[in-house]
């Protein structure tokens, strides 16, 4: 018996039925010729997220941002008229990177009232336009005007910054869809208390996803991060999700895991009782106003369980919502069919006490061990992928975001390659 409700048709899967329920292929994860698709298919084209308004917190902010996905280094800025702006991080002249410090991969940011080339001071605007040329009489016919950086689409949701190569492509909100209306008016503005971790991982992008996209493993492969009575427990409940929704290419879970403070404390390590936080975030939620009427996607199933929403938007951007009052990114970059980076946020309402910090520290400490518990597996699964020894594997009902992940990355491949190529196809 289900321990919470499941759909009529019996499972989440049976609920969406064009996934199916046979067993699945990885070759997407494996396939060299895939990741190359996949690059011009799905990273070219579609909206990506990469970073926050808080970034930007003044006119004449700005940060970059390496996408070797894509082949491309952007500048995003905050103009004088305080519009968010992307540009591709290329001079006009010959090429130069326009904007880094010491190592020309390395993302950087700060602020600024014009930006300078190193190689020959060309100098642009906050709008992108070449201002000054070094000894500009030596140029033929040169048009100032015609040589501004070249500019990226980019658009603001809910104070996320997202980019896309597509000149062509729909409007973000458009792309976002219903599961992004369901979280609009959630303070994430007033969470600006961050911690980042970044971490290079020998895996598929998409397999690292997977991990943080079911909680089947959470019993047992984090068993340690609970006392070993409540660790046995766990593993005799197994887990089951509150909730999951599809949505075009998006998707979100909902979990009882989460809740804060826990039912029992002696559930938790002894630091997490006396702190008041553990992995789960702060055990008191913050004094923020908004957080009494959430936003109606969040805790769709309405149960007084609900501890977390974890929501995919495609392709590479998770953010997760967590009922004591704060919430992650995740970013998953591609760097090669079996390489990615990512990068873990943690977004907190700004510490007012030291102890609202010994306490914030310790929920991203605690989140680091399970993130490295994720990760520790990657490596080995994708080498053991790559030996094709096995090639189809099954998957249960809680492991539906996955069946729908790696189909819609199938699909995006194939439709774009279908209109250059009819005889084009992704490996399925």
């Amino acid at each position: 018996m289900p321990h919470f409700a499941k759909p009529a048709e019996g499972s989440w899967t049976e609920h969406y039925p064009h996934l199916g329920t046979g067993p699945m292929s990885f070759e997407d994860s494996i396939s060299a010729e895939h990741y190359e698709r996949e690059r011009d298919a799905i990273f070219a084209r579609t909206w990506l997220n990469v970073g926050r308004v808080e970034q930007l917190p003044r006119k004449g902010s700005y940060f970059t941002r390496e996408l070797a996905v894509a082949a491309a280094s952007l500048l995003i800025v905050r103009d004088a008229h305080d519009e968010i702006r992307a540009f591709y991080n290329i001079c006009r002249h010959r090429g130069n990177k326009l904007v880094w410090n010491d190592y020309p991969g390395e993302e950087v940011s700060g602020s600024c009232r014009q930006f300078t080339c190193k190689y020959h001071a060309w100098r642009y605007g906050l709008d992108g336009e070449l201002t000054f040329v070094q000894q500009e009489q030596e140029f033929f016919d040169l048009d100032k005007s015609t040589h501004g950086l070249k500019s990226v689409r980019c658009e603001v949701w809910e104070g996320f910054v997202f980019v896309n190569l597509d000149d062509d492509a729909a409007p973000l909100r458009d792309y976002l869809g219903e599961l992004a209306a369901g979280l609009e008016g959630y303070p994430f503005g007033e969470m600006t208390e961050v911690y980042k971790y970044r971490a290079e991982v020998g895996s598929n992008w998409k397999l690292y996803i997977d991990a943080f996209a079911e909680f089947y493993h959470a019993p047992i492969l984090h068993a340690k991060q609970y006392v070993a009575g409540e660790s046995s427990k766990l593993q005799g409940f197994g887990f089951e999700a509150l909730h999951y929704r599809l949505d075009g290419p998006h998707g979100m879970v909902s979990s009882w895991g989460g809740m804060a403070p826990p039912k029992d404390p002696s559930m938790v390590k002894p630091i997490e009782r006396a702190l008041r936080s553990g992995n789960f975030g702060a055990w008191d939620r913050p004094d923020i106003p908004a957080l009494d009427n959430l936003p109606p996607g969040l805790n769709p199933a309405k149960h007084p369980a609900w501890g977390l929403d974890s929501y995919i938007f495609f392709p590479n951007f998770m953010i997760v919502v967590w009922a004591p009052g704060w919430y992650l990114t995740y970013h998953y970059w591609p760097t090669g069919p079996d390489s990615h980076i990512f990068e873990g946020t943690l977004y907190f309402a700004p510490a007012r006490t030291a102890t609202d910090r010994l306490r914030q520290e310790l929920a991203a400490l605690t989140f680091k061990e399970f993130g490295l518990q994720d990760c520790n597996t990657l490596e080995a699964t994708q080498s053991m992928l790559a030996s094709r020894v096995i090639t189809e594997f099954p998957l249960n009902d809680q492991e539906i975001l996955l069946r729908h992940l790696h189909g819609k990355a199938i699909e995006y491949v194939n439709a774009h390659f279908e209109r250059r190529d009819p005889a084009a196809t992704a490996t399925g």
